[in-house]
């Protein structure tokens, strides 16, 4: 996992933030307070964040699902991102680090945006879509646990009007994903994941090089 864009070197990357990055202040602190973590690489790359921003705001996407929130930045990049209304539907099971996420999104005025939902991603996914509410959201990010990787994704195209979006992260595994025989089960559930994907008729399909690797998939109608 990567918290800048891997395929870069330090002196590329800090040229690409220095022209180009807009990180809203409270962005920047979580990211800063995330840093301190020995988890930290779980957060999203800054540039990733505003390039997820700007899909919504070029979508109009009014509701979003997030698979994963961890401390949270992902998530209010989101929410910042949406109309007055927009709401992100947050899976998570982490009370503690979705604590840090709470905080932030209430200093950031975007809590009541932001619907968490403390339970397994895929229960609170079947709820919805028995719920009626297939077909009612424009976008998904998924950034949760890899083995999970090709559920989430068929949960979260139920879900998704037609045009809708699904961003899947890590799908580049810090260029693990060219290892023969990988030993551990992650590298092995995204090698399989990119896989099947590649062949998926159901999507229009892009994998952006962004952060660790970021999978698009348009759903097709």
């Amino acid at each position: 996992m990567s918290n800048t864009s891997f395929t870069l070197d330090d002196a590329l990357y800090d040229y690409l933030c220095d022209v180009s990055q807009r990180e809203p202040p409270l962005l920047t602190e979580l990211r800063e307070v995330t840093a301190r973590r020995d988890d930290a690489n779980m957060q999203i790359a800054p540039e990733q964040g505003q390039f997820m921003a700007l899909l919504l705001r070029l979508m109009g996407a009014r509701r979003v699902i997030g698979v994963g929130v961890y401390t949270g930045y992902s998530s209010l990049a989101m929410a910042l991102a949406l109309p007055p209304g927009g709401r992100v539907l947050a899976c998570d099971i982490d009370a503690d680090t979705t604590a840090i996420a709470r905080e932030f999104w209430a200093r950031a005025e975007v809590a009541d945006r932001i619907d968490l939902r403390l339970a397994p991603a895929l229960d609170t996914l079947d709820a919805e879509v028995a719920a009626g509410h297939a077909g009612a959201y424009d976008f998904a990010f998924i950034d949760a646990d890899k083995t999970g990787y090709a559920d989430y994704v068929e949960r979260c195209a139920a879900l998704l009007r037609p045009g809708g979006l699904i961003a899947v992260d890590n799908t580049l595994w810090a260029g693990r994903v060219l290892e023969q025989e990988p030993a551990d089960a992650d590298t092995r559930a995204i090698q399989a994941f990119n896989a099947a994907l590649a062949g998926d008729a159901r999507f229009d399909l892009s994998l952006v090089p962004i952060a660790d690797g970021l999978t698009l998939l348009r759903k097709r109608g």
